[in-house]
């Protein structure tokens, strides 16, 4: 026998399902033999652990730092954390003066760094560079392009200036030559970059600093731009004139009104200058983090820097440029290892509660669909696996971490997807109490059915969507794992419990309507044929015929109601017209 059409619909769905799940273990089973994921989740600081690590922050004596500077550090340093892919971390404040930033796991070098990165950014000209590593290697300066690894001798370098033993006048800018003393010629030459860092630059002052990979050291001008008056750096391929893709990536810097009024007038004086003197730093935690060249006359204060970048250097860079700038510069008081703040026994009660509602739910779509109710049952389970193999490719790829609220937001989603097969089984019941058949009522439930699931998934997503967004901590994990289970719902009710109903409908013992299917018309009272008729019951047995009319009445719409009315009204008529013309 042929496959009707909607069969073979089921059957591509199903198959589509198959690819949707063969393509989840394919890309996990990649990460586990990379190295790189695993086949369990990653746990949060609440259940698992990880380290704290407590900012103090460096004032001047007599100096208080204010609520506000301190909220704003707060909000910058989980821009930080949250940058660098750490989720389901904890920043605090503690006492009204440290931040205590408590991440789950053992964070990466990377992670560390830029939290510990705490001091504000400074953008300062270039007034000398020298290569700071052991002659004959080969190195690479902070913007990526190949240097020399051979120290020039002080005042014979072509990139340096012409120096005299005297003092030089009074500079006349950040970018003045004059900066450059002798002592300070001095200070350079002997400068090694392992000494690293003393303490928070004087941004009024010169500074002998090294690059962050220690290939590199400068003497750089006063601050001439203030890390602050960067309001956005971003990640982006570089383009050409007429809009094309290089391949290459580049970060795009976006500056506010007074950073681009100062950026203006020092690309005009770096634009056309002798090496180094063409090229300005950008210096966080007493490190250069990049020392680009002025190639040309920018003044809508929207710079591009450019040179060698993979996508992941330009977002660790542009990273660093957006988040570098905080109101106060902090030291790390501590960093220590803590334990989990719940622990496996609250993990454990969490489940359980989960695994006692999925009974319930299975329980009651068993009494009330009979054996329609274990397409309830395997839709869950599909749904869960989906779920968890989801959320354990987002562990190794976007440093998800599963929390004890992301737990209560699946559980929770058990409900949401029990209440998508209800609505779906209810509609197909009106159908067959309008008189269809199995198939016929499936599709034309299923049609009336999706509306509605859509428009109650569309109303929780947009809820999980806004408590992501407005919240943090914990609250996000629950809106997170709220959203995505939302979102497999859609999946799981399309690709399996419709087409599984569809296959199921095209059997004898569901087509026939058993009685133990869950879909047998005469336990729904299915009296009901066409508009405003119905059809007479055969016997009044116990009452049993009585209750399935008056069944089938109270679950009529208000239109067919309004429907049966007129037809018994004008049955009525018909009957006391006939009644009359006898009499007379």
């Amino acid at each position: 026998m042929a496959k009707s059409a909607p069969v073979k619909k089921a059957w591509r769905y199903l198959a589509w399902l198959l690819v949707v799940i063969v393509a989840l273990v394919g890309l996990n089973a990649l990460g586990v033999l990379r190295g790189e994921g695993s086949w369990t989740p990653k746990l949060a600081l609440d259940l698992e652990g990880g380290t704290q690590i407590v900012l103090a922050p460096v004032l001047q004596d007599g100096e208080q730092v204010t609520s506000e500077q301190l909220a704003q550090a707060v909000s910058i340093i989980r821009q930080r954390v949250d940058a660098s892919g750490v989720s389901e971390s904890e920043i605090t404040t503690q006492g009204n003066q440290n931040i205590v930033v408590s991440i789950p796991g053992t964070p990466d070098k990377a992670t560390l760094q830029r939290i510990q990165a705490s001091s504000q950014m400074q953008a300062r000209p270039v007034l000398l560079a020298s290569a700071a590593a052991t002659a004959g290697t080969s190195a690479t300066d902070a913007s990526g392009n190949p240097i020399s690894t051979e120290t020039p001798a002080p005042g014979d370098s072509p990139d340096a200036p012409a120096l005299s033993d005297t003092p030089t006048t009074a500079p006349t800018g950040p970018g003045d030559v004059a900066w450059i003393t002798p002592a300070l010629q001095d200070e350079f030459d002997k400068y090694t970059c392992s000494a690293g860092a003393t303490g928070e630059p004087d941004p009024k002052k010169p500074l002998v600093v090294c690059d962050t990979s220690q290939t590199e050291k400068y003497i750089l001008g006063p601050q001439e731009i203030a890390g602050s008056s960067i309001t956005d750096a971003v990640a982006q391929q570089e383009t050409t004139q007429t809009g094309a893709t290089t391949g290459s990536w580049a970060v795009q810097i976006t500056l506010d009104g007074e950073g681009t009024k100062k950026f203006t007038d020092l690309s005009k004086r770096l634009f056309g200058s002798q090496p180094p003197l063409n090229r300005f730093a950008f210096v966080l935690d007493g490190a250069v983090i990049t020392a680009p060249s002025m190639n040309g006359l920018i003044t809508d204060g929207r710079p591009s820097i450019t040179g060698g970048f993979t996508q992941e250097s330009a977002k660790a860079l542009a990273d660093q440029l957006k988040f570098g700038a905080l109101p106060i510069g902090f030291e790390v008081q501590s960093n220590e290892t803590v334990s989990a703040t719940l622990g496996t026994s609250q993990l454990q009660s969490g489940l359980l509660a989960g695994l006692i509602g999925l009974i319930l739910v299975v329980l009651y779509s068993l009494v009330q669909y009979r054996l329609l109710g274990l397409v309830t049952v395997a839709s869950l389970v599909i749904a869960a696996i989906v779920t968890y193999l989801l959320i354990t490719l987002m562990s190794w790829q976007q440093g998800y971490r599963l929390s004890l609220a992301g737990v209560a937001g699946l559980i929770v989603a058990i409900g949401i997807t029990a209440d998508s097969f209800i609505v779906y089984f209810e509609r197909i019941r009106d159908e067959l109490r309008d008189g269809r058949g199995i198939e016929s009522a499936v599709q034309h439930g299923w049609k009336r059915a999706l509306r509605t699931i859509l428009a109650s998934d569309g109303i929780n997503f947009l809820a999980a969507a806004i408590l992501f967004v407005l919240a943090v901590g914990n609250v996000r994990g629950f809106a997170f794992t709220l959203g995505l289970t939302t979102l497999v719902d859609v999946l799981v009710v399309v690709l399996f419990t419709h087409p599984i109903l569809t296959l199921l409908a095209s059997t004898k013992f569901y087509g026939e309507g058993h009685r133990f299917s869950g879909l047998d018309p005469r336990q729904l009272g299915a009296v009901y044929r066409g508009r405003a008729q119905f059809k007479a019951p055969a016997q009044d047995a116990k009452g049993k015929q009585a209750k399935s009319s008056r069944e089938a009445a109270r679950r009529q719409t208000i239109a067919e109601r309004k429907a049966a009315a007129q037809a018994e009204a004008g049955n009525t008529a018909d009957n006391v017209s006939a009644k009359s013309r006898k009499e007379s």
